[in-house]
């Protein structure tokens, strides 16, 4: 796309908003909630049935819910990356988990454009509540240079603990007591952050560490739960030199605390009168862990759906996703639309009335959030690439899903070809039936990768 075509599609872009959203309307405050390791499966509105999730279940009920997104990654700070600046991890700095000593992952370049930084040109207040995982304290990319307030955890690997003995408040360490439930200190943070920025415009990011492991629940939203589960009493899950009595329980009450700590949020905002000005969305990072004592299998954790974080089935990259905004999405109903989570940046720019960066993957999804679906731009395809467990990639494109495994071995490996429509559980490769959409498949591969030096299939550097 030549520069001269570009500015004209932005002015477009812009324009569009414009008419979707009203003339006079103001900037909407912008809240996104990502839950750490949630599957598909693991909200009462996608199909749980062993515990409840009802704040968001109303989030739910009084918006709009996808069925067929999709992370940016099947781990965490790729994901992250692809969230902060909408591209795929074919194109993405961050590629796969990385870390470095004492404490944080591998950087991003200082001058990298993010979100965050985006919204500040457009006159909002910034602020990231939860875990970030995209550069350690102090480095070019330490979560301060890019949100006007951070609180939370930095690395991904302190992050392990909700019990941690410091966090951070934007370059200041602080000191916990190793006592402390991190997930309500957090909020509690967040919270007040809205408090503070009401009478502006505001992008509140909120990276929760629910339900990653280790399995930590505060008594409050355990208790039940054990009574509930009591064929689990004498089960330990251990995570990164925890342990955990009955671990069931424990998820449970997590993802119900998470779910109270939304209903806080939603509550807040009505009691500000911030409702109809206000965008939230929620989502997961990537699909269900099998790690700290969690069962996915007895909660059914990924649904119909095959895989689980690590894989690029669907179980490891479809995701939930719910937005709610009073007054400009109606409510209750659903989307089949094929989106990702590199939508979101230039979601949020044509809401702020920022200019989209001419190099993203994403698109806009102010026409399918607002009604206006026969104006929505569609994906060609979605692309994954993975560097753990042999070095993998897959592409979803249409109703077809290319999966290719072993690719640090060959980069030639067989592809696997499922046609979701009527397979959603990726249990039937038709690629032996179907090699022209093979060789379509192929191309993508091709197309959407382009080389890093930090990431490359057949040696991990």
């Amino acid at each position: 796309m030549n520069l001269q075509v570009w500015l004209i599609s932005q002015v477009l872009t812009l324009s569009m908003a414009t008419l979707l959203l009203g003339a006079d309307s103001e900037k909407p405050n912008l809240v996104y909630l990502l839950l750490d390791d949630a599957g598909y499966g693991d909200l009462s509105c996608y199909g749980q049935q062993k515990f409840a999730t009802p704040n968001m279940d109303r989030l739910a009920a009084e918006g709009l819910r996808f069925t067929q997104h999709y992370s940016g990654s099947t781990v965490c700070a790729p994901t992250r990356c692809c969230l902060m600046t909408g591209v795929h991890t074919g194109h993405s700095y961050v590629r796969g988990n990385r870390e470095v000593r004492p404490e944080g992952q591998s950087p991003m370049p200082s001058d990298i454009v993010t979100l965050p930084r985006l919204l500040k040109q457009a006159g909002y207040t910034t602020g990231a509540f939860g875990k970030w995982g995209l550069g350690a304290p102090g480095s070019p990319s330490d979560p301060a240079h890019h949100f006007d307030v951070f609180f939370g955890y930095n690395c991904q690997r302190e992050a392990h603990t909700y019990y941690p003995k410091h966090l951070w408040n934007n370059f200041e360490k602080v000191p916990l007591d190793g006592q402390t439930h991190s997930a309500d200190v957090i909020m509690s943070e967040a919270l007040e952050f809205v408090r503070a920025n009401q009478e502006k415009p505001f992008f509140l990011f909120l990276p929760v560490t629910i339900p990653h492991a280790a399995m930590h629940a505060t008594e409050e939203y355990l208790a039940p739960f054990r009574k509930k589960f009591p064929q689990f009493e004498n089960k330990v899950g251990r995570y990164a030199n925890t342990e955990t009595k009955n671990p069931i329980a424990a998820f449970a009450g997590m993802m119900t605390q998470v779910d109270a700590h939304l209903g806080q949020l939603m509550q807040l905002l009505d009691e500000l009168n911030l409702d109809d000005r206000t965008l939230v969305m929620l989502s997961s990072d990537n699909g269900p862990h099998k790690e700290g004592g969690h069962d996915p299998k007895f909660f059914d954790s990924n649904g119909p759906l095959r895989g689980h974080k690590r894989d690029l089935y669907e179980g490891g990259v479809r995701a939930p996703l719910i937005a709610r905004w009073p007054g400009k999405i109606a409510e209750g109903n659903e989307s089949a639309m094929i989106s990702a989570h590199w939508d979101m940046l230039p979601t949020f720019c044509e809401l702020a009335g920022v200019a989209v960066p001419q190099l993203v993957d994403g698109v806009s999804l102010v026409p399918e959030l607002t009604g206006q679906s026969d104006k929505q731009r569609q994906h060609e395809y979605l692309y994954w690439e993975f560097y753990e467990q042999g070095g993998k990639r897959a592409a979803r494109f249409g109703d077809w899903k290319a999966v290719q495994l072993n690719v640090n071995k060959d980069k030639n490996a067989p592809i696997e070809l499922y046609f979701l429509p009527e397979d959603i559980g990726e249990t039937n490769n038709v690629a032996d039936d179907h090699p022209e959409v093979v060789a379509r498949a192929i191309k993508i591969f091709a197309d959407a990768h382009t080389p890093s030096e930090f990431w490359s299939f057949g040696s991990r550097k």
